[in-house]
């Protein structure tokens, strides 16, 4: 069987946060929305007696990356604008056609320094305010 065509390795990806793109400028190392969906089981005392009930969607954004606090880093800004709503656009895979989440997330700052030997990396989670919107990316 032929593999999907859409199947892909993250690279070549698009991380926009406000106006400003970051991955391109190769100080992102991960960007992946995730979702926290609760599910409520009980179970009753009849045979296959079970009630369930799925709460709302409520979604983070995992950033990961290199500690740039110089003018165009990804870090300054985000200590910048930590406390404000910021629009931010994922594109996994750069080109039209391709999957593309935008979503609104509070902007926090990240950590600063490290460990002797490594790079300076910092990896933060983000509440996202609302839902993410799904499309494909235009020509």
């Amino acid at each position: 069987m032929p593999a999907y065509p859409r199947a892909h390795v993250m690279r070549n990806s698009l991380v926009t946060i406000a106006t400003d793109e970051y991955a391109q400028t190769g100080q992102v190392t991960k960007a992946r929305l995730v979702p926290d969906t609760p599910v409520q089981t009980k179970r009753t005392l009849v045979p296959d007696g079970v009630v369930q009930d799925i709460d709302s969607t409520v979604w983070s954004f995992e950033l990961a990356g290199l500690q740039d606090y110089g003018t165009d880093g990804l870090a300054k800004a985000l200590a910048d604008l930590a406390g404000t709503q910021v629009t931010v656009t994922v594109q996994p895979k750069a080109g039209s056609g391709q999957d593309t989440a935008e979503f609104v997330m509070v902007a926090m700052p990240v950590e600063f320094g490290g460990e002797q030997g490594n790079f300076r990396e910092f990896d933060a989670t983000f509440p996202v305010v609302g839902q993410p919107e799904f499309s494909q990316s235009g020509a």
